[in-house]
């Protein structure tokens, strides 16, 4: 048996016995699919994408009140008068959806520069904001409400009553999971993936990060929304109570319970603690003789507990019980031919060109200066060293010739473009690969999966494309890619394995291939041998050499001085930010200035 059947499985369970349960489960089933719509957005924004929110609950409120407003007002009637009564909700969630995109846009463009604790702070504050607006708008019922909403109607049946409607919310939310599955499941999926710990990697494989992220602040709060909309026309009434900051932290309970990172976590998460907050309602006052919102206590221990014994949620507890009883195995990939599509091609430049130039290059913090004037370039064909002692300004330099940092003073050309005050995506696009000299990869994924993203800006296919499954052919042309330049680097056998389960060494040669899936001119490598033992440090100086023939620019970064010195066709050594040294290895060993500060008279 495989996952997708105990989906199906579940789907059919679900429909056979609707109609045979009481109106009381149905109305908790529509309740836990409303609250599922809007956990799974907060398992895309938080569990995937690391941005926390406890705001939520104020999208929904904007998805109600759009339809509310459109099926009560005296004004959007006057507007709408050529419509039938009945397309009144209709329009209201494509209102609701537009105000709902608009409005999380700007918001989303103003609190993701937040970090650390600041972003979690900044939902709260407009999460709050919304709340009041929906209180105190006249135009909005205040807090008295609106009543007497339309009941949906779909092709002529009224969806009237929770068993009417309950089919039409969770098919709603079954779409939204299977459309999310799909685009996390794609090239853009690995880029959404890379947000939570690796925005600095992402941006280096050519991944718009801040688009990226305002993007799924957008998708989450879309999805809060729809599910706002739906609540509205099962209630029939509404008011500001369901969308305060206490629901919203609520949601987010949904999601971390459940398992942030799992989208059928969301559901259970739902589940569990729609069904908890239905019992302790009632058990609560029986024990403690008293009313009152002690459930709030229960979900706080509750979370306490999750996270210090299931800290990635009880979804993965499940389904690795479920795997076990089972005898589940993973679904396989189904990908179409990649031969049908061809990812963009980038000609090498012709060996001996000029690829990558620093020209009196300096980098100042406040007083201490990192650079100083510093001019290299690296041309086609050959392999470039840029050595020194610790301290000597190497990662400053090479964070600046990346584009992860800009130079206080001079100039860097890439393929003769000036880059001055680009971002590192915009040196990925024009061809620069690099690594890192601390490993960055994501952990949990595949190697296949690491190294697919460096082929990231060679595709096209965009987030609508992916949720449809339109992007089949060119994620079959990106895995194709991606394990041709893993098997070229020796790691045909643990393409499937976690990247963080591969020993230092082997990581480091995932980063090298990853870098290669890109198709760069100019590959940037940070201590690519730190780690290696002795038979992998001569494959890698085996596959750099046949890099080198092919017309690829390498600059190296390396404190293994046997290694750069038979490997490197120049070299450049800097001192305390400063060249001191610049030539062949022969003329570099030779250099009384190097044997003093760096290199020994023994070399």
């Amino acid at each position: 048996m495989k996952p997708r059947h105990l989906v199906i499985a579940f789907i059919v369970a679900l429909a056979a016995a609707w109609g045979l349960l009481s109106p009381f489960t149905i109305t908790l089933l529509c309740y836990i699919g409303l609250y599922a719509l809007v956990a799974i957005g907060l398992v895309l924004l938080t569990g995937v994408g690391g941005m926390t929110s406890f705001g939520q609950a104020a999208f929904v409120g904007l998805g109600a009140y759009a339809t509310a407003w459109i099926c009560s007002s005296p004004e959007a009637a006057s507007w709408l008068g050529f419509l039938p009564k009945g397309l009144y909700p209709w329009v209201g969630l494509l209102l609701g959806l537009v105000v709902t995109a608009l409005i999380a846009w700007g918001l989303g463009a103003i609190t993701l520069r937040l970090s650390g604790h600041y972003l979690p702070l900044g939902t709260i504050a407009w999460g709050l904001s919304l709340y009041y607006i929906f209180g105190n708008m006249p135009a909005l019922g205040g807090f008295t409400g609106i009543g007497g909403l339309p009941p949906l109607e779909l092709f002529g049946f009224s969806l009237a009553t929770p068993q009417a409607l309950g089919p039409v919310i969770w098919a709603v939310l079954l779409l939204a999971i299977w459309a999310l599955d799909n685009l996390l499941d794609s090239r853009e999926g690995r880029a959404i993936r890379a947000l939570k710990s690796g925005r600095l990697m992402a941006e280096s494989m050519g991944v718009d990060t801040s688009r990226q992220r305002i993007k799924l602040f957008v998708v989450a709060a879309l999805l809060a929304a729809v599910s706002g909309w739906l609540y509205a026309h099962m209630q029939r009434f509404i008011n500001p109570t369901p969308f305060n900051l206490n629901i919203g932290i609520e949601y987010l309970f949904m999601a971390v319970v459940g398992g942030a990172g799992h989208l059928w976590g969301a559901v259970l998460g739902a589940t569990l603690i729609t069904l908890l907050k239905e019992e302790l309602q009632d058990w609560l006052p029986q024990l403690l003789g008293a009313s009152g919102n002690f459930e709030v206590i229960v979900f706080g221990l509750l979370m306490l507990l999750v996270l210090q014994r299931a800290a990635d949620g009880l979804w993965p507890l499940l389904a690795g019980f479920t795997r076990r009883v089972l005898k589940m195995s993973p679904d396989k990939r189904t990908l179409a031919p990649a031969g049908e599509v061809r990812l963009d091609h980038h000609a090498l430049p012709p060996k001996g060109e000029q690829v990558l130039q620093a020209q009196k290059v300096t980098k100042r913090f406040a007083g201490l200066v990192a650079n100083n004037e510093v001019d290299m370039d690296v041309r086609a064909g050959e392999v470039h060293a840029l050595i020194g002692p610790n301290g000597a300004g190497k990662s400053t330099f090479f964070n600046m010739i990346s584009g992860v940092d800009d130079p206080t003073e001079g100039q860097v050309r890439l393929k003769t473009r000036d880059m001055k005050g680009k971002p590192s995506r915009a040196f990925a696009a024009l061809g620069l690969g690099r690594t890192f000299q601390h490993v960055r990869l994501l952990g949990e994924r595949s190697v296949l999966d690491n190294v697919a993203l460096g082929a990231h800006q060679r595709g096209h296919k965009g987030w609508v494309a992916s949720m449809l499954r339109l992007d089949r052919a060119e994620e079959a042309a990106v895995l194709a890619e991606a394990m041709r330049q893993i098997e070229r680097c020796g790691l045909g056998a643990v393409a499937d394995t976690p990247a963080a389960s591969l020993p230092l060494g082997q990581q480091r040669i995932v980063e090298i291939a990853r870098a290669l899936a890109g198709q760069p001119a100019v590959l940037l490598l940070d201590e690519p041998a730190a780690g290696l033992r002795h038979l992998e440090k001569q494959h890698l100086a085996e596959l750099l050499g046949q890099l080198r023939e092919e017309g690829l620019a390498i600059l190296v970064v390396e404190h293994d001085m046997e290694f750069v010195m038979n490997l490197a066709d120049r070299i450049t050594v800097l001192e305390f930010g400063t060249v001191i040294a610049h030539g062949s290895p022969t003329e570099v060993q030779a250099n009384p200035r190097v044997i003093a500060a760096y290199l020994g008279g023994d070399l």
